[in-house]
């Protein structure tokens, strides 16, 4: 959805709404996770999206704050069965505290034009997780496929129940790596016409770039731990004070 103002007139709590801090590298310590996971809270993102491996942590340093918790599931390929796809997202949102979960799409059998399959994968993991008032929010591999399998696999994740689509995973290595490009967010925002929210993700890695992405009305960015400075233009330090004053 279109803001009501120009991104560049909004205050960094305004802008940090949009942000998905990714604490995603497997090669991670327990005390980086931890750093990131708290500068995400410092910096008032949405939500910080972690691997399932760092649940417990990020729920014990966004307990009481206004950031969410995002867990990613059968990342990053989506190549698991239904089955299990829905009991990792059981397991992982049962507790009722995981604001949203990004999964993976079966890119192959979008690219192989599977699209029932595609729907149905997608919408047995929608009803275990809107059980528990949980976000799903669907990842297409965007640079795996044409701009005309983008918009059907917009269309066929709305049919699912979705409640986002998203572009990247940023761990795609089989192609292109240029993530939420203004074309594939717009042929997506095109094709949901407000029915899903948009998120953006992989690439966004400057301000001129995020914040073109925001006046577009794209609804969420995926925004690495490096970045976030970068697009908000402040510290995590400095976004805590603004944030509080």
């Amino acid at each position: 959805m279109k803001p009501e103002k120009k991104a560049c007139e909004m205050s960094v709590k305004e802008l940090s709404a949009y942000i998905d801090q990714s604490v995603l590298k497997p090669e991670f310590t327990q005390e980086e996770i931890k750093r990131y996971i708290q500068e995400g809270i410092d910096f008032g993102c949405a939500t910080v999206c972690v691997n399932p491996a760092s649940l417990e942590t990020a729920r014990k340093l966004c307990k009481g704050t206004d950031t969410g918790i995002c867990v990613v599931c059968d990342f990053p390929f989506g190549l698991s069965t239904t089955s299990s796809k829905v009991m990792q997202a059981e397991e992982y949102c049962k507790a009722g505290d995981i604001t949203d979960l990004d999964i993976v799409a079966n890119y192959g059998w979008i690219r192989s034009g599977l699209w029932d399959n595609v729907r149905e994968d997608i919408q047995a993991v929608c009803e275990v997780c809107h059980k528990y008032n949980t976000n799903v929010k669907v990842i297409f591999e965007t640079d795996a496929l044409t701009l005309d399998e983008v918009r059907k696999a917009t269309e066929t994740a709305i049919e699912a129940g979705a409640d986002f689509v998203k572009t990247s995973t940023g761990f795609f290595t089989g192609g292109r790596n240029e993530g939420a490009t203004c074309e594939v967010i717009a042929a997506m925002l095109e094709t949901a016409k407000g029915r899903c929210k948009i998120k953006g993700s992989g690439g966004i890695r400057d301000r001129e770039h995020f914040f073109r992405l925001i006046d577009m009305g794209v609804d969420r960015m995926g925004i690495g731990f490096r970045s976030t400075p970068v697009v908000l233009g402040c510290t995590p330090e400095e976004a805590r004070s603004m944030i509080n004053t």
